[in-house]
């Protein structure tokens, strides 16, 4: 037998993290400019996230970890949980996280996150000093883009490259991720869990 839970959220419209603390503490969310978020990934997001952090385990740096799902403790109106974060060892059993602590923030997007990750968090984490910031975009049919933003001139991102390609680069530090490959793999699983005609 099983018994349907229902959660009861105050009626807010502006929520601060002080407010998260009413929160049941096994909830999934992110608070982007006062708003909750309760996200529901699919699994081909999921995977995407994991393949992105098994490529940025390779050559991790000693005193760093890539991590998925991790909030960031920004301001008192966001707290946002990139996809993948690279933090420092001195914050592996803390959340939220400092956001002072990122290296290296990855958002994968969803059908209903392509405005938050690509323009509401590009905005928090250049303005909370995050240097690296990657955006990864699986819902292209001829291909999976990964987007590098980093900050201009004036401190916010400008996007330094954007490929289908296989992705090598040396900031944060030296990676390579197969996009084909994840492309190819995203296609598999797709195309099993497609109906037959």
């Amino acid at each position: 037998m099983t018994a349907a839970l229902q959660l009861n959220l105050p009626d807010k419209q502006d929520w601060t993290v002080d407010d998260l603390v009413t929160l049941p503490k096994d909830l999934h969310y992110e608070l982007i400019d006062g708003r909750l978020i309760l996200p529901s990934p699919t699994a081909i997001h999921q995977d995407i996230g994991v393949q992105v952090l098994l490529a940025l385990r390779v050559h991790c740096p000693p005193g760093f970890m890539p991590v998925l799902d991790l909030s960031l403790k920004i301001n008192h109106r966001n707290e946002p949980r990139p996809d993948v974060v690279v933090i420092s060892l001195g914050h592996a059993n803390v959340s939220p996280v400092p956001v002072e602590d990122a290296l290296l923030a990855v958002e994968v997007i969803s059908p209903d996150s392509h405005f938050r990750d690509n323009y509401a968090k590009a905005k928090i984490y250049a303005a909370a000093g995050v240097e690296n910031y990657w955006v990864i975009d699986p819902l292209f049919e001829d291909g999976i883009v990964l987007s590098v933003f980093r900050p201009g001139p004036g401190g916010d991102y400008e996007m330094a490259c954007s490929t289908r390609q296989i992705f090598n680069s040396d900031v944060p530090y030296p990676v390579t991720i197969d996009l084909p490959a994840l492309t190819a793999r995203r296609n598999a699983i797709l195309e099993a869990v497609s109906p037959k005609d």
